[in-house]
């Protein structure tokens, strides 16, 4: 397979095309009320949940592309403690800095210049490779446990 075919595929992957529902797609049509509610028998909130994959999203891309990126605490620095956004705003930045995020990794799969295999110079036991197929996989099983809640909180839609 050659290196195009890897990139395209790669890219899909974090697009969320595949086997799984794209983390836009969970989250769509949430309702407000339950942005913040912690189903029964769940840990998390859907805010919780999106903010984590924000977190780690950012600290899985700046780790490849900063030699000076500090990583958050773990395992507080990549949670939210309140099951509640603030506010309308914080919950519509998320979403966006999700959003950002994806394209950012995006333009790192479609750098032709970027080799995904190479080791990092400031940490050769990872490669870009490696960091992008983790924020795919990253999204995809949490994006999973988001859909895990709305059906908990009834407000999945039915097939």
């Amino acid at each position: 397979m050659d290196d195009s075919a890897i990139r395209k595929q790669l890219e899909q992957l974090i697009l969320g095309q595949g086997a799984h529902v794209p983390v836009e797609r969970a989250l769509a049509d949430l309702p407000r009320e339950h942005r913040g509610t912690v189903p029964p028998g769940l840990v998390h909130s859907v805010w919780q949940l999106l903010e984590h994959i924000r977190i780690a999203q950012e600290d899985l891309i700046q780790y490849a592309v900063d030699p000076a990126w500090q990583s958050p605490e773990w395992p507080h620095g990549y949670w939210p403690s309140d099951p509640e956004p603030p506010d309308d705003g914080a919950w519509e930045r998320s979403l966006e800095d999700v959003r950002k995020g994806r394209d950012a990794a995006i333009a790192l799969v479609r750098d032709a210049g970027r080799d995904l295999t190479a080791p990092l110079p400031h940490a050769p036991q990872h490669n870009l490779l490696r960091q992008l197929v983790l924020v795919a996989d990253h999204a995809a099983y949490h994006g999973a446990q988001i859909v895990d809640a709305r059906r908990v909180l009834g407000s999945w839609p039915r097939a």
